[in-house]
């Protein structure tokens, strides 16, 4: 995997496969960019798709602390201009959601559309920011072994099978403490973004398990309602990583969406 040393300062690993019209896919956090395998494998045949890891995660190294979102969105926005992406479908799962929504405020220019996947507009309850520290500092002091076996049940589904429940947890054995950290802080502080989906001008789509609690369908329903165009689908036995343990929907319904 090969990586780019943004000019902004962080480095991003990624993966670039396939010719066509192009496909950024940004992945959830505590994952990295091998969380969308049987999608790039899916959309390469006759797409250019090209998956990020985030600082931190996967093959990106881990940056300094203070990085927020709108960081990790300018880093995204400089790969994708040296890559000559532009312009392409965004499709985000969660953090990738966030990061997602930063870029279609940045750089709208950039987007042919947008996916929000099992994410939200809104900014963190203080009780979740408290949290998101909670789990920050502990990574910083005790590491991440942690992270998988209190993270996993309000990820997958319980229904999810074994064989997805081992991919997730190799996954997230290749994040880094300073990822994490990182990457919980940053959502802590992030900000609204419903103004940004009100000014959106690109075709989008907002997809959830139907079974995720941490971004229930009502939530999900709510960003819907503020796209000019944009449609909601609520993806059968999926929960919160619904691209693994929903991945037949999901794959249909971003294949509807990309087709249209």
């Amino acid at each position: 995997m090969p990586t780019y040393q943004t000019p902004s300062g962080p480095i991003l690993g990624y993966e670039d496969v396939g010719h066509g019209p192009a496909l950024l896919f940004l992945h959830a956090f505590p994952l990295h960019s091998e969380m969308w395998r049987a999608q790039l494998g899916l959309f390469s045949g006759e797409r250019r798709v090209v998956a990020v890891d985030f600082p931190g995660f996967g093959m990106s190294p881990a940056a300094g602390p203070g990085l927020t979102l709108a960081t990790h969105a300018k880093a995204v926005a400089e790969l994708a201009r040296h890559l000559g992406l532009a312009p392409f479908a965004a499709i985000g799962l969660s953090m990738g959601g966030y990061v997602a929504l930063e870029l279609a405020s940045q750089a709208p220019e950039l987007l042919s559309g947008l996916v929000l996947a099992d994410s939200r507009a809104g900014a963190d309850a203080p009780e979740g920011a408290a949290a998101r520290e909670k789990m920050a500092a502990r990574a910083e002091r005790e590491g991440i072994g942690f992270v998988a076996g209190e993270m996993l049940p309000r990820l997958l589904a319980p229904s999810a099978e074994p064989d997805v429940v081992r991919f997730a947890r190799r996954l997230i054995a290749r994040a880094s403490p300073q990822g994490v950290a990182t990457a919980q802080r940053a959502m802590a502080a992030r900000r609204d973004h419903h103004a940004t989906l009100e000014r959106l001008r690109v075709p989008a789509l907002v997809l959830c398990g139907a079974e995720d609690a941490l971004t229930p369908p009502a939530e999900s329903a709510r960003m819907a309602s503020r796209l000019s165009l944009g449609r909601l689908e609520i993806l059968p036995g999926g929960s919160h990583l619904s691209n693994l343990d929903a991945e037949d929907a999901f794959n249909r319904a971003l294949v509807s969406f990309l087709d249209q």
